[in-house]
């Protein structure tokens, strides 16, 4: 429980240091995160990549769900939060990266991800910088992998749409707010 707290209060802090860039006053709940990554066959990735980790709510349950041998690259762009994920998560399958998801094809070195986990807040973003970051999606994406996003708004769909041949939306309640989840694949017949 205080463990919880503490987490919530780093989160919080971050999010008064830059609203923008958080996008949420409270980390993502436990349910929202596995109603997300169910959307994706993360067991069956080699490479999975998270955009905006946070305080690790997605980045734990990923953890649980990685094979062994796989990679899970998080970047967190508050070093706060990044030191956070270093000091809670001691897994050799885990590189923290404190850097932009702008740069994230940097420490691809061409790599594609099976999985790329995105809880950035693109809603709040200046609309340049929303569409470099969401143009990164299929990028970082191998052809017969999966993106999901979280959101807490739909609006982003209709981009989504532009970027993926297959867009499919869930929403999840026990999220306050709730969450709207996308499962985003390069396949058309992903749906």
């Amino acid at each position: 429980m205080a463990l919880r707290l503490a987490e919530r209060l780093r989160f919080v802090r971050a999010f008064l240091a830059h609203p923008r860039q958080m996008g949420a006053i409270l980390p993502t709940s436990r349910w929202a995160v596995r109603d997300m990554l169910d959307m994706a066959d993360v067991p069956g990735a080699d490479l999975v990549v998270e955009l905006g980790a946070g305080t690790g709510v997605a980045t734990g349950e990923i953890l649980a769900r990685l094979k062994p041998g796989a990679r899970l690259i998080a970047l967190e762009i508050a070093p706060d939060l990044a030191r956070l994920l270093e000091e809670w998560f001691h897994d050799p399958r885990l590189e923290v990266v404190c850097d932009s998801a702008e740069h994230i094809e940097k420490y691809l070195k061409g790599a594609k991800a099976g999985v790329v986990v995105c809880a950035l807040p693109f809603t709040s973003l200046e609309a340049g910088l929303r569409r470099r970051l969401l143009g990164l999606l299929p990028v970082t994406l191998a052809p017969t992998g999966t993106a999901v996003v979280i959101q807490y708004s739909p609006l982003i769909q209709g981009e989504l749409r532009k970027l993926f041949p297959s867009v499919r939306r869930r929403i999840s309640p026990r999220n306050v707010p709730p969450a709207f989840l996308f499962a985003c694949s390069l396949q058309a017949d992903a749906a």
